[in-house]
């Protein structure tokens, strides 16, 4: 009972440490030594390294240590002794003491003879890992080396790369200067258009508004020419009317006439009268001379209404003739005023076309003259244009040879790292004769720079 409650607590105080255990133990490295010791079987040894469930390194060492609990203190002292062997930090921190490796328990099964032989064991282990970390060694070197030289393949690249990117950003900074330049011929041709168009505005709409000027000068003439006519012709008139006025009987000729006028009405009434006296006087008397009185007196009378009657007419055509000479001859001076009206607005219109005439032919000038400074203009921008895509395409060429140049260069730079790799690779495989390689190497590296 004693036993089992020392073994208890061996274990109990083992489990306080079984973290750090499970996260440290490698169960392939102790299972030989603890099946040297009889303390596991080989189905154990089995079921914790081969078990299928158990992939992980901490569960087998879980699993390992649950097999060495149910062993008791005989599994407990080889558990010690293995990490005495294999971990010695770790069992100076379960146990706190330094390892002493005597290693009884397994002298105690196996002798001293299982003992030297588990040594042996472990010496060619240790041997056999020591060649094979020497290989492995190698085997870095070698592919540190290679590696080197993949870096300095790819250090060369990456130059090259940096050197394409730079041509490509110096490019691409070309393209947008040249773009900004393009952009700014473009706003700059636009607003020489639009100056150009505005100008041509303002010049028409100075020619329309000088038109309108001649035209208003030319209706103002024509209606001062029309007021002078008709001015001329109201003063013509009112100088008629003057001399009619002048011309026309005073109240004393209109009085005499009258008078006489008078007269002669009282005349013919006493003519009449005494043709009637005597017409009865001589009624009984001469009866037949009467009628023959009578028929003289009104032929005498029918002669003298006649006479009268003549001379009223001639009187009224006389009034009626100068009444038609007086609108003949104020038509005929309107007449010769239209006539001078119209020759005057024919020598104004003549002189309009001619001024028309002459605008058209400046204008026309102008017109040449633009076109041609215009094809002129045209002509010196093509041949700038030309010129610079020449200048372009030589710098082009000019950069494209100076990229082969580079990629020529690095391919030389890349080409003397290798054999650099190459004699430092010499060098370390054949130590001693590397004199002549070294100056090889300097005289090729001379040569490529």
């Amino acid at each position: 009972m004693l036993e089992e409650d020392s073994d208890e607590t061996c274990w109990n105080n083992l489990e306080n440490f079984r973290v750090k255990l499970i996260s440290v133990i490698d169960p392939s490295r102790i299972t030989p030594y603890l099946r040297q010791c009889k303390v596991i079987s080989h189905d154990d040894e089995e079921q914790v390294l081969n078990d299928p469930s158990l992939v992980m390194r901490k569960r087998k060492a879980g699993v390992l240590l649950d097999i060495l609990q149910r062993t008791g203190h005989k599994g407990f002292e080889a558990f010690l002794e293995s990490l005495e062997l294999y971990y010695p930090q770790l069992y100076k921190k379960i146990t706190g003491k330094e390892p002493s490796r005597v290693f009884s328990m397994i002298i105690d099964t196996a002798g001293e003879s299982g003992l030297s032989q588990l040594l042996m064991n472990e010496i060619m282990k240790l041997q056999s890992t020591v060649q094979e970390e020497r290989r492995k060694a190698q085997e870095l070197t070698v592919w540190l080396h290679t590696k080197e030289d993949t870096i300095r393949e790819m250090w060369v690249r990456d130059s090259l790369l940096h050197k394409h990117q730079e041509r490509a950003q110096k490019m691409k900074e070309e393209r947008d200067s040249l773009s900004k330049e393009l952009r700014k011929c473009k706003d700059e041709n636009y607003n020489l258009a639009m100056s150009y168009a505005k100008q041509s505005e303002e010049k028409s709409a100075a020619l329309m508004k000088n038109r309108d000027l001649i035209l208003e000068i030319d209706s103002l003439k024509h209606s001062l020419m029309k007021a002078e006519d008709d001015c001329t012709l109201e003063r013509k008139h009112t100088m008629k009317l003057k001399h009619a006025i002048e011309q026309r009987p005073s109240h004393e000729v209109m009085w005499e006439i009258q008078q006489e006028k008078e007269l002669l009405l009282a005349k013919n009434q006493e003519l009449e009268n005494t043709l009637q006296q005597v017409a009865r006087e001589q009624n009984l008397e001469k009866s037949l001379s009467n009628e023959t009185l009578e028929n003289d007196c009104s032929q005498i009378l029918e002669e003298r209404r006649e006479l009268m009657n003549t001379i009223y007419s001639l009187r009224k055509e006389l009034q009626r003739s100068e009444v038609l000479q007086d609108k003949y001859a104020e038509e005929k001076e309107m007449l010769e005023l239209q006539c001078t009206s119209l020759r005057k607005d024919s020598q104004m219109y003549k002189k309009r076309i001619d001024a028309v005439m002459q605008q058209m032919e400046e204008v026309a000038s102008e017109r040449d003259q633009a076109l041609l400074t215009r094809e002129q203009f045209y002509m010196q921008y093509s041949k700038n244009l030309v010129e610079r895509d020449a200048y372009r395409k030589q710098i082009r060429e000019l950069g494209e040879r100076c990229d082969e140049m580079q990629l020529q260069l690095f391919q030389k730079e890349s080409q003397l790292l290798a054999t650099e790799a190459k004699l430092k690779r010499l060098q370390l495989e054949l130590p001693t004769p590397t004199s002549d390689l070294d100056d090889t190497s300097s005289r090729d590296s001379q040569e490529v720079s």
